[in-house]
């Protein structure tokens, strides 16, 4: 059986990210990147990120939905079909990039949430 491994991420929707960005740095001293992510290293090879994104991003699936969880997994292909087998609704999207590959599936909540899979060398 699949299991996640850890937390990549989470991301949260906000009505004026510049704004609630310059308010994390004044205030808790989270310099965010012009991306608006922070990775907080954890252990050695790990890393969880906490990003800030536009109020109408498209990326978390359904507009009141505020925060999305990114969870790190082993093999995102194995996962993802193990999701499917089990009537999960998943999203036919996957993204590659740098960082790793990625894919998404929503809970009966309907709250989207993130898969990924590290780059080998991350």
């Amino acid at each position: 059986m699949e299991r996640v491994t850890g937390i990549g991420g989470v991301f949260q929707r906000a009505g004026e990210a510049a704004g609630l960005r310059a308010w994390y740095a004044e205030h808790l001293g989270i310099d965010l990147s012009e991306w608006g992510t922070k990775t907080f290293d954890s252990t050695p090879g790990a890393s969880t990120t906490w990003a800030i994104f536009d109020e109408d991003t498209e990326y978390f699936g359904r507009r009141e939905q505020a925060f999305m969880v990114n969870f790190r997994v082993a093999d995102l292909d194995a996962m993802l079909a193990q999701l499917r087998s089990a009537g999960v609704e998943v999203i036919d999207a996957l993204e590659e990039s740098e960082f790793g590959r990625f894919g998404w599936a929503v809970d009966p909540e309907g709250t989207r949430f993130e898969l990924w899979e590290p780059a080998p060398d991350g």
